[in-house]
């Protein structure tokens, strides 16, 4: 199914239906119940970590230029420090391990759906010469959750990953996240979206791989970790992730943005330890989709690589220093990189069940 619907987004299918009109009915009737028992506070707007890290390794080498892309997952919607969100956990573990100074800029929006990462690559491309030299883009729930057809999905995927490698960049996707994992979704919601999210996330997978791509599987990474400390892992709306669940995300990302750019140490041997595999590029995707932090990577066509890389423990949390060249901008972020607006915040219960 996977390979169908990245066909249909490579060849311009239509949609491929997944569900019956029946299990639709019982699908949306679930997800009234599920709004209204997931939130119940307010999110907070998503703090802007754009800005420069590791500013103790400053030195004759120019400093790294990572950008963030996606939904409120990439933003960092939940926490209310800059130097908690994703962006600023990975800036900061990419500046400790290529001992070199990285400058963020993220954006991502909360609530975003894959069709709006065109706006969002415009954005980071704008200015040519301060092109990303690497980007991560975490996308998808909304897609599943506003029954947005997945070839449409994975075609705004991959042209977002085809423009962003023609302008030079590394690209890493966290792909669409096991959405059956959420505690206050009941069968047979949790069943449906765990099988729709999971093939999204394959075919997200074929698609980023086949432009040249690197994807890491979300999946059910937080699932076991929700489940035994909800209070810790939800953020104070109590549907995002905390500090700890963005750090427990960061971690599984980092290695395979290091390996992107070079930093991390390769072997040529595959460890069967790590369930290091070369399998059809179709296959490897399936295989990603069901076991979390999976990164999978392109090999000779049509073969793909398939490893679960060591996580590293990341710094300690910083917040972002103002590029030097910002010249007073907001945010810290370099001169010439157009700013947008952040969305102002809003109760629980106006916002899409999930993001």
């Amino acid at each position: 199914m996977a390979r169908r619907i990245a066909a249909g987004a490579a060849y311009g299918g239509g949609s491929i239906g997944l569900l019956g009109a029946a299990a639709v009915g019982v699908l949306l009737a679930e997800v009234q119940l599920a709004k209204r028992q997931v939130g119940g506070g307010v999110a907070p707007v998503p703090p802007s970590a754009d800005g420069r890290y590791g500013v103790a390794f400053a030195g004759p080498a120019d400093p790294l230029r990572l950008g963030l892309l996606g939904d409120s997952t990439a933003a960092g919607q939940g926490v209310r420090r800059a130097g908690q969100t994703p962006g600023a956990l990975l800036a900061s573990g990419l500046a400790a391990v290529s001992e070199r100074p990285v400058d963020l800029r993220n954006v991502a929006q909360p609530g975003a759906q894959s069709d709006d990462l065109e706006r969002q690559v415009s954005l980071l491309l704008a200015d040519t010469s301060r092109a990303p030299d690497v980007c991560v883009i975490m996308i998808g729930a909304n897609d599943v959750t506003h029954r947005i057809p997945a070839t449409q999905s994975v075609r705004c995927l991959t042209t977002a990953v085809r423009r962003l490698r023609t302008a030079g960049a590394e690209v890493v996707v966290g792909t669409c996240p096991d959405l059956g994992t959420i505690e206050p979704v009941y069968q047979p919601l949790r069943w449906l979206a765990r099988r729709v999210s999971r093939q999204l996330a394959a075919a997200q997978t074929i698609g980023s791989v086949e432009q040249g791509g690197r994807t890491v599987s979300l999946g059910d990474l937080l699932g076991p970790e929700f489940e035994a400390n909800p209070r810790e892992l939800f953020g104070p709306d109590n549907y995002h992730p905390s500090a700890e669940g963005y750090a427990t995300a960061a971690m599984a990302v980092l290695p395979t943005l290091c390996a992107a750019l070079g930093l991390w140490p390769e072997s040529e041997r595959l460890d069967g330890a790590r369930h290091a595999d070369m399998l059809p590029v179709a296959k490897a995707a399936s295989q990603a989709a069901k076991e979390a932090g999976t990164e999978v990577t392109g090999a000779r066509a049509p073969w793909a690589l398939l490893k679960q890389r060591r996580r590293r423990r990341l710094p300690a949390a910083t917040e972002p220093h103002p590029h030097p060249e910002s010249h007073g901008e907001p945010h810290g972020l370099p001169a010439g990189w157009p700013t947008g607006p952040r969305p102002a915040e809003q109760p629980a219960e106006d916002r899409p069940p999930v993001d």
